[in-house]
């Protein structure tokens, strides 16, 4: 095989093309996911919460320029989709009550921005590994994680984003002995549409 059939073939067979692309809750679906501790932990939930409004733009350098990554959150878009373990069921009424705690007492509403200083592509194509910056809080820190594409465009990726790092302290109730691990998972789990 000649070398412009070899590079149309690569081409084939890896999903992540030089461009731009730009994601929305129509491409997939952004999560932050939770979890208990504390003494009465079985009596809580772990919680996966879908984030509703937000946009990703995701920039692919060509022969091997520099990419970059850009995400903007609506802090005030979180709704609480399930409710894991616990004594009982979280109903409506429970989820409508912690959405309201997290948009007026955790997240108080404010937009929530991550940008990269660094992506570097996995040399098969099928992922890329990012450092950046995420504001979250009024307070700006590191965060870093990985991310895979597979062949048919679809992206996933877990950061894991400690609190305190943000200046931000666990949720807790029962005086202390329910609580919010300090460490949370933001994830993506969606498909990439044509780039730009």
């Amino acid at each position: 095989m000649d070398r412009a059939g070899s590079r149309e073939l690569y081409n084939r067979r890896v999903a992540l093309q030089p461009g731009t692309y730009r994601l929305g809750p129509a491409d997939g679906t952004l999560a932050v996911r939770t979890k208990r501790t504390g003494p009465a932990a079985k009596a809580g939930h772990n919680l996966v919460i879908h984030i509703t409004q937000w946009e990703a733009t995701l920039a692919i350098g060509a022969d091997g320029g520099a990419s970059s990554l850009a995400l903007t959150v609506d802090g005030a878009s979180l709704v609480v989709k399930e409710g894991l373990g616990g004594m009982q069921a979280l109903g409506d009424d429970d989820k409508a009550g912690i959405e309201q705690t997290i948009h007026d007492e955790i997240l108080k509403r404010q937009t929530i921005t991550y940008q990269s200083t660094r992506v570097e592509l996995g040399a098969d194509g099928s992922g890329f590994e990012v450092e950046g910056d995420l504001t979250l809080n009024n307070k700006t820190a590191p965060l870093a994680f990985a991310a895979t594409v597979d062949d048919a465009g679809a992206i996933s990726a877990v950061a894991v984003v400690k609190q305190s790092n943000w200046g931000m302290k666990p949720y807790s109730t029962l005086w202390g002995a329910l609580k919010v691990v300090d460490e949370i998972e933001l994830a993506i789990d969606a498909v990439l549409p044509a780039p730009a």
